[in-house]
């Protein structure tokens, strides 16, 4: 009996002591995780690129492949084999070598303003991630796109005020379905000069052309001096002649309408800050400017037509990594306080949240190429998110609420997630990426057989086919899903099933920021 009751105490002491440490620990954990979400010390500095997430690194490398799909004219080193050369005369008639550059979406255009848009969107990703892009053997292929469409660019402005914005006519190019090698239509061009200006398009090609300096600036100096020198002459021509491309050319409204021109503005000003350390740039987007254009306190969606979030978001650079009387500055202050708003709109259980997303979680704005503004939102909130880590910023405040650079970039990982599959579809809107995705892209060089011979028209039955495209448009982000998160995968509905250049841009600059275990913001310059 004595024995028995030993062991019983024994027990007994052992439960209270499991007990107490159980309530312990739920004490520590629960003040532990209050305390580093509300009002804890920054997190550590991240260091080098940490371990590679093959999920990312896998959607990256399928994601960069898209611009090889896209590219018009003599293909070098081709990686796409039901693509080959195409365009080779564009600009022929005029004396210029338009040939190379990108085409827009599914059909043969080449729309300048969100070309351009894309070639700074990829300039800003190597910039920023570069060395993530290099861990997993993709920085060269940036590298590589991006000059893909520069080259274009430096050809496409034979003189300081003349810019070329367009490669053909989209009405008669959306009369015809056939293979970019095989088009036969005429491919007529389209200027901006002093008699029919267009400031954001000009402003947005100086914006492309002042990051991609940067980020050849120590591969290849010559050519970098060579786009900043026009980035310089287009901003001047911007500015000079300011007059929106959609008022000087009524035509561009039924494509690529824009909605105003102070973004690009400030946009381009910034970039050739950053490019130059030029203070004439930096008082300009803080000045006069700056009042006039920039918004201050009013988020913004960013896109090829409004680049203010991004504005604000590489002006805030400044603001975190800047000098003293830079980062002082009260105006450039009022960029960062915008900038957070944005981010605040972002984050799900933010006071300021925006209502407007999916039951799945996905931002959600547009009809049109809804995955745009998801995608582009969550590249902005990682690159700030990066930005508070380096710089050892603890929290962002919202109305009252903290939130940690953690928070940005979890929301982050949730638009590219629900791009890679994780929604209600199980699908994954990148195609080539995952075991179900689109198999009916509105793009005609995918949906015609290499080997077949079409004329303008005849190739509309294969549009109309109800077999998948015979190639796979590897890389390329379609349209996407609807509010309610339906999706008609049929290439005739080009609102969700077309992809873009653009879209990839903003993709491969949120994977990029994903594609390891840690990033650290480094200096452009």
């Amino acid at each position: 009996m004595e024995e028995k009751s030993k062991s019983k105490g024994i027990c007994g002491w052992l439960i209270a002591l499991v007990v107490l440490a159980v309530v312990v620990f739920a004490v520590v954990y629960t003040i532990k995780k209050k305390t580093s979400h509300d009002s804890g010390g920054p997190a550590p500095v991240p260091g080098p690129p940490g371990a590679v997430e093959k999920k990312y690194s896998d959607a990256l490398k399928t994601a960069m492949q898209f611009f090889d799909v896209q590219k018009s004219g003599k293909l070098v080193d081709n990686q796409i084999p039901w693509r080959g050369d195409s365009g080779l005369k564009d600009g022929s008639e005029e004396g210029v070598d338009l040939s190379q550059g990108m085409y827009d979406a599914g059909d043969h255009m080449k729309f300048g303003f969100p070309m351009a848009f894309t070639a700074t969107v990829l300039s800003w990703a190597i910039l920023e991630y570069g060395d993530q892009m290099q861990e997993v053997d993709q920085l060269k292929s940036a590298q590589g796109s991006l000059k893909w469409i520069t080259d274009y660019l430096i050809n496409a402005h034979p003189d300081d005020n003349v810019l070329y914005i367009q490669v053909g006519d989209p009405e008669k190019d959306h009369k015809c379905w056939d293979r970019p090698e095989t088009m036969t239509g005429k491919r007529p061009l389209t200027q901006i000069n002093t008699s029919f200006p267009g400031t954001e398009v000009a402003a947005e090609t100086a914006a492309a052309m002042a990051s991609a300096s940067l980020v050849f600036k120590t591969i290849n100096s010559t050519y970098s001096s060579t786009l900043l020198q026009h980035a310089k002459q287009l901003f001047t021509f911007a500015d000079k002649y300011q007059r929106s491309y959609s008022v000087s050319i009524p035509q561009v409204q039924d494509y690529y309408n824009s909605t105003g021109y102070g973004d690009e503005l400030l946009w381009a000003a910034s970039w050739l800050y950053h490019a130059t350390q030029d203070k004439s740039y930096f008082q300009y987007v803080t000045g006069d400017n700056g009042k006039a254009f920039a918004n201050w306190g009013s988020p913004t969606w960013f896109s090829w037509d409004n680049k203010l979030a991004g504005t604000q978001v590489l002006l805030s650079r400044l603001s975190f990594f800047g000098s003293k009387d830079t980062s002082s500055n009260s105006d450039l202050q009022m960029y960062r306080k915008t900038a957070e708003a944005v981010m605040c709109g972002l984050l799900p259980k933010s006071p300021t949240a925006t209502k407007s997303r999916t039951h799945g979680g996905l931002i959600w704005v547009s009809d049109w190429n809804a995955l745009q503004h998801p995608v582009a939102s969550a590249f902005l909130a990682a690159l700030y998110s990066d930005y508070m880590l380096t710089s050892q910023t603890a929290e962002l405040a919202c109305d009252g609420r903290s939130f940690r650079p953690s928070d940005l970039h979890n929301f982050a990982k949730s638009q590219a997630d629900y791009v890679l599959g994780k929604n209600p579809l199980k699908m994954s809107f990148l195609v080539g990426y995952g075991e179900n995705f689109p198999q009916f892209v509105h793009h005609r060089g995918a949906s015609i057989p290499a080997d077949a011979t079409t004329g303008c028209t005849d190739g509309f039955k294969w549009l109309n086919s109800t077999d998948p495209n015979p190639n796979v448009a590897v890389g390329a982000l379609v349209g996407g899903p609807f509010l309610n998160e339906t999706y008609i995968n049929s290439r005739n509905f080009s609102m969700q099933t077309e992809p873009s250049t653009y879209n990839s841009a903003v993709l491969v600059g949120l994977l990029s920021s994903l594609v390891t275990t840690s990033s650290a913001v480094k200096s452009f310059y």
